[in-house]
């Protein structure tokens, strides 16, 4: 039916629990900081990495959903208190609060047989994430579903994201994809299904246990519906 399978990350294919608001995570990035010399008080860290995200948000101008890079954040924490560190430090940085903010990372049941039955029937396989490449890249190989992609894009080394069109373009046309033979799957009734109807691509929503708590499935504009989050349906729905 399809040749052409474009997939979201988290919610979709991985299950993943993060709070980036709990206080033990602040306390113990101060802590980092304070090894390189850069003494923070635990919630003027938390405030100022907020604010110089936004910051580096509102610089972005040629895409209507813009998508920072967070390793030049951490960076910027950095030499706002006069210390200064190489980006290979800001990516450590950023891989240390990631591993403390992340309460569990695993795969869906069902994720990995499906992809083994799309690469055995010669189907091609992208990822198209909203995602840090600096937490995800990582992620992806340890759950060892890069074996299995074709092609990987992620929000923040296009400096944009879904739902904007031109992040949708960027999969289409790096990996020369046919619209009438590529289908987008995700958890997301916005990002990723609105986002690929406007891009031309039919797609499945799958309602997983971290789909957007506002989604109302009689409004989800998606050929394909999976609204109890059984990932092992798929194959049935759109791989015959």
């Amino acid at each position: 039916m399809y040749n052409n399978y474009v997939f979201d990350l988290y919610g979709t294919l991985v299950d993943i629990n993060t709070n980036e608001g709990k206080s033990y995570l602040w306390k113990k990035l101060q802590e980092f900081y304070a090894f390189y010399g850069a003494d923070y008080e635990w919630k003027e860290l938390k405030n100022k990495y907020e604010y110089i995200c936004k910051e580096e948000e509102e610089k972005i101008k040629n895409c209507d959903y813009p998508e920072i890079k967070v390793e030049f954040v951490f960076q910027k924490l950095f030499s706002d208190k006069g210390v200064q560190v190489s980006m290979e430090t800001a990516e450590v940085t950023a891989r240390f609060f990631r591993i403390i903010s992340t309460k569990y990372i695993r795969l869906y049941d069902g994720v990995e047989e499906f992809l083994q039955l799309l690469k055995k029937k010669n189907k091609k396989v992208y990822l198209l994430s909203n995602a840090q490449k600096v937490f995800t890249d990582n992620e992806f190989r340890m759950l060892k579903l890069d074996r299995y992609f074709d092609g990987v894009v992620y929000s923040s080394e296009e400096g944009c994201k879904k739902p904007s069109g031109q992040f949708f373009d960027v999969v289409i046309e790096r990996y020369k994809l046919k619209k009438s033979e590529t289908i987008m799957i995700g958890n997301d009734w916005i990002s990723d299904i609105r986002g690929s109807a406007n891009a031309g691509l039919d797609s499945l929503y799958i309602h997983s246990n971290i789909s957007p708590d506002d989604t109302d499935l009689d409004k989800v504009e998606a050929k394909y519906i999976i609204p109890d989050g059984d990932f092992n349906k798929i194959s049935k729905l759109i791989l015959i």
